[in-house]
Parts: C-alpha cells; sequence; structure tokens
C-alpha cells in the first residue's frame, strides 16, 4: 500500500539532452513510498532515459533527483540503494541460479543480519525458485530467468526497484502470469517501485499510478482509472486503449435538472460534420469557462457506444470486426470518419449506435 509524506522519489525540473538532441524536457514527477508507480508510453518517448536518471546511469543536464530529503544528482549508482532489473535481465552464465542472485550481495551485507546462503534461499522462494538453486541460468524459461534477476535486484534490500520493460521479450500469457506475480511481490515487501513499459494494457493492471509520457514530456499523472476514463490529453485518449475522439464548434450551452433538488449538469452542443452531440461539462451546473463558438475535442470509448440506443445518435456502416474472445471490435465507418464500437453481438450493415452526454469526455477545449 502506498503511503504519503516525503516522496520516496522526486525529480524536479529534469532535463536530459545528447547534443541537439532532447530525450527528457523539464520533466517533474514525485513517487510515494511504497508505491508501484509505472511510466508509460512510445517508443523514444523518454521513459527510458527517465529510469536511467533516477538509477544514476545518466545524469541530468539540469534539474535535480532526490530520493526522500537528499539530492542524489551526481551520486553513482552504486551508492543509490537502488535494484535495477533490465530488459535482457543480464544474468551471469557461467553462475549459478544462486550464485546470480549471491551477486547482489558481493558489495553489502545482507538486510537483518543473516548469511548470504540464507538471503538468496529466501528471495528464491519468494520468487518461486526454491529448488533451482543450483540450475544454469540457460536451462531456465524467460519467465524464469526475469524472476532470478528480480531476486538478485532485490538481494541487497534496496529502497528502490527498477524495473526496465523486464517482460517485453516474453509471449502475451506468461506476461499476464508474471506481472500479477511482481505485483505480488512488490506488495508483500512494500519496496518503492518504479517500472518502465510501452504497453498500456500492463501499465494499467500493475499500478499505483501511471505517468504517461510523450516526447520527454509528462502528459498525466494519476491512478489507473484515472486514466483511462478520464484522459488529461487527446494524446493520452488516443494511447490508451481504444478511443474515439470527435471534434467540434459548440452550438449551445444549456442545463438540465431539477432546480428543486439544485441537482442540475451543464451540457455543451456540439457540431461534428452534420451532427449535434450533447457532451456533458460536469454534474455541477458550471460551464468550465466553455461558451459558444469555442471548438470542443471529447472522447467516447468504444465500450460506450450502444447500438440503438443512447442520447446522442449517429448512424454509420459497418466497413470490419475483429472477433477478441469476450468482445468483438467493430469498425465503423461514419461518413469517412472511422468509429469503433465493442459489443459481444457484432452488427452488420448500416447501424444505429449512441452514447449519453456523460459517457463523452472532454479533452480539449479551445477559442
Amino acid at each position: 500500500m502506498a503511503r504519503t509524506g516525503t516522496p520516496a522519489v522526486e525529480l524536479d525540473g529534469v532535463t536530459r539532452r545528447y547534443g541537439e538532441t532532447t530525450a527528457v524536457e523539464d520533466l517533474s514527477l514525485s513517487v510515494r513510498e511504497g508505491e508501484f508507480f509505472t511510466l508509460v508510453g512510445p517508443s523514444g518517448c523518454g521513459k527510458t532515459t527517465t529510469l536511467r536518471l533516477i538509477a544514476g546511469f545518466e545524469d541530468p543536464t539540469q534539474g535535480e533527483v532526490r530520493f526522500g530529503d537528499e539530492s542524489v544528482t551526481g551520486v553513482p549508482p552504486e551508492d543509490r540503494d537502488v535494484g535495477v532489473v533490465f530488459q535482457n535481465y543480464a544474468l551471469f552464465p557461467h553462475m549459478t541460479v544462486g550464485e546470480n542472485v549471491a551477486y547482489g550481495l558481493a558489495f553489502t551485507d545482507p538486510p537483518g543480519g543473516g548469511s548470504d546462503a540464507e538471503r538468496v534461499r529466501e528471495l528464491l522462494e519468494l520468487v518461486d525458485l526454491g529448488d533451482m538453486v543450483d540450475r544454469d541460468p540457460d536451462t531456465l524459461s524467460g519467465g524464469q530467468q526475469q524472476r532470478v534477476a528480480m531476486a538478485r535486484a532485490l538481494a541487497p534490500g534496496p529502497d528502490v526497484l527498477l524495473l526496465d520493460e523486464p517482460m517485453s521479450a516474453l509471449d502475451a500469457k506468461l506476461r499476464e502470469r508474471l506481472r500479477v506475480q511482481v505485483r505480488e511481490i512488490q506488495q508483500e515487501l512494500g519496496i518503492t517501485t518504479i517500472y518502465v513499459t510501452h504497453d498500456q494494457e500492463e501499465a494499467l493492471a500493475v499500478s499505483d499510478r501511471v505517468a504517461v509520457l510523450h516526447d520527454g514530456r509528462v502528459e498525466q499523472v494519476a491512478p489507473p482509472r484515472t486514466i483511462y476514463h478520464e484522459p488529461a490529453t487527446e494524446f493520452v485518449a488516443t494511447f490508451v486503449g481504444d478511443n474515439n475522439v470527435l471534434s467540434g464548434e459548440v452550438a449551445a450551452m444549456r442545463s438540465t435538472g431539477n432546480s428543486d433538488s439544485g441537482s442540475s449538469q451543464c451540457l455543451a452542443d456540439v457540431a461534428v460534420a452534420d451532427t449535434t452531440f450533447s457532451v456533458a461539462l460536469n454534474g455541477d451546473g458550471d460551464t468550465s469557462g466553455i461558451s459558444t463558438g469555442d471548438r470542443l475535442t471529447f472522447c467516447i470509448r468504444p465500450e460506450r457506444l450502444e447500438v440503438d440506443a443512447g442520447q446522442n445518435e449517429l448512424t454509420a456502416t459497418v466497413a470490419s470486426a475483429e472477433f477478441l474472445g469476450e468482445t468483438t471490435r467493430v469498425h465503423l465507418d461514419w461518413d469517412g470518419r472511422e468509429l469503433l464500437l465493442r459489443t459481444e453481438e457484432p452488427p452488420e450493415g448500416a447501424v444505429t449506435v449512441g452514447f449519453e452526454p456523460a459517457d463523452a469526455h472532454i479533452v480539449d477545449k479551445g477559442r
């Protein structure tokens, strides 16, 4: 369980440049003690560079990295009390599993005052590899090697665990199993963990909070459900999961609801092509500074579109469908625009779909 108080790791206005290329720009993040915090974004967004700045493998061009109340900017990796699990695991092929884990203790004593052998045994039991201490790494599966690498990183009892896409080389089913196990280990130890992945589903599944990065900047930091249901920007809306993004001019503003009870909902009627959609702004009647003539961009998740239902309706044509098991992803053609629908029973031909005003989420508003 993540705790409040002094942040365990903090980046304050950090920028990292390589010549004319800026990998991370004016990035500020605060990771709480005991939190599972994930950096997610497309290739080249700066997430691995950010992790390397935290580990001490890179120094910021400007800005400061702090652990607790202390600046660690310029402090070498070996003095930062972090454990790192790399994408390729970096296990020593000439050492046994037990020797690989014990290597994490080469420069420090085990926490708690026990022996190296006891610490190795404890960690291999934790990662469910207790009977493989004498095995060679090349006899293990990819998932087992990943867990050995994690045990080695945890051996000295670091304050912070850094995971750089440790499951990217594994097949999808194994990734799903291991991400659950990684989360369970993190919760059992209560260790502050910063995880890097390009997999949005993985980020949502394991994290206390997620930071979505784009072009070296933070687009949004929030719990997974907020990231998914209330994206702060159009990039977050389209990067994290499927989404339908529409943009148009506000034709009218109005309030609905019960004036006697004081409950009201402010709606913007937004003209998109030849169709007007009602979009809920919030639940307290506040117009949020939006007025007629403004341009609004809003999104609707595919599972929020319903066939032959919803206050806002449009008629589209089914272009194609993908059976995904629990649901079907239906690609719709609406006057040259592609829309996505998630449904159990896919329609065919022309279809009317709709959504409620509250199911639309505004991601941009401009004059």
